[in-house]
């Protein structure tokens, strides 16, 4: 494929992804035609939609071009990978490799077992959130050479990930019994949290520390404290213990 050079086709591209990830979240289409446009946006050499399964701990791939053994990658192992915390992260947007931190990249079994052995120069991960602050999926973009810059298809991809995310946790129903996807109940962000409280509320469901939560999220023990803070006012809850209960309560799970 011939490489896109303006913003202006780059955009216009975006908006049929859009197209086609509202098709694919009616129903009407399959989550494989959202990564065909895709490839209108960013031209890459594979590239995978999945979902998340909080009840298996897993993901699952909707669609996808990636080799079998990535694929598995994807799915079973990912979630552990070294580099997983810092892309989940609501706040930072996509992760593309090359701003990926030497160190982390070298600790990484996806990178250097799984993409490394096939070339993968640059792409991006993108983690999905639902409009209640639930992750449900990630996009996975690999390319085996690096794209020119300042390149706009960077900023594109985050601002298409609303409606990457609906596409990806409508397919979870219709990948499995054909009905309507089920929505929690309850108000959109649980007691108003943001999506990072959220993160940190999760990972007080196993009882972690500050300093373990910190070194999880890739923030600072006095940030988490403060994040804790907030969250015991918002849910006005006397300690760290009732906040986990109430998550508990609301099915929300740490994914580490």
């Amino acid at each position: 494929m011939a490489a896109r050079h303006s913003t202006a086709d780059i955009l216009d591209a975006a908006v049929h992804v859009r197209e086609a990830a509202r098709s694919a979240t009616a129903g009407a289409t399959g989550v494989d035609t959202v990564l065909a446009a895709l490839a209108e946006v960013v031209e890459h050499d594979h590239a995978s939609l999945a979902r998340w399964d909080p009840a298996r701990g897993r993901h699952t791939t909707l669609a996808g071009s990636y080799p079998d053994d990535a694929t598995a990658y994807i799915e079973n192992r990912l979630h552990h990978d070294p580099v997983f915390p810092v892309l989940r992260s609501p706040a930072r947007g996509g992760l593309w490799l090359g701003d990926v931190p030497e160190p982390l990249l070298a600790a990484s079994p996806g990178f250097q077992d799984v993409l490394a052995p096939l070339g993968i120069e640059d792409g991006v991960a993108q983690c999905l959130f639902a409009a209640d602050g639930r992750y449900v999926g990630m996009l996975n973009v690999s390319i085996r050479r690096p794209r020119a810059t300042p390149d706009p298809a960077r900023a594109v991809v985050t601002l298409l990930t609303e409606s990457l995310a609906a596409a990806v946790d409508s397919g979870e129903a219709r990948a499995g019994t054909g009905a309507e996807p089920v929505r929690p109940a309850g108000p959109l962000r649980p007691g108003g949290l943001s999506p990072r409280e959220l993160e940190v509320l999760a990972e007080l469901t196993e009882g972690r520390t500050n300093r373990q939560i910190a070194a999880l999220l890739y923030i600072t023990p006095r940030t988490v404290g403060t994040h804790i803070e907030h969250i015991l006012a918002k849910l006005d809850l006397p300690n760290r213990a009732a906040a986990a209960a109430q998550a508990a309560a609301w099915g929300i799970t740490s994914p580490h």
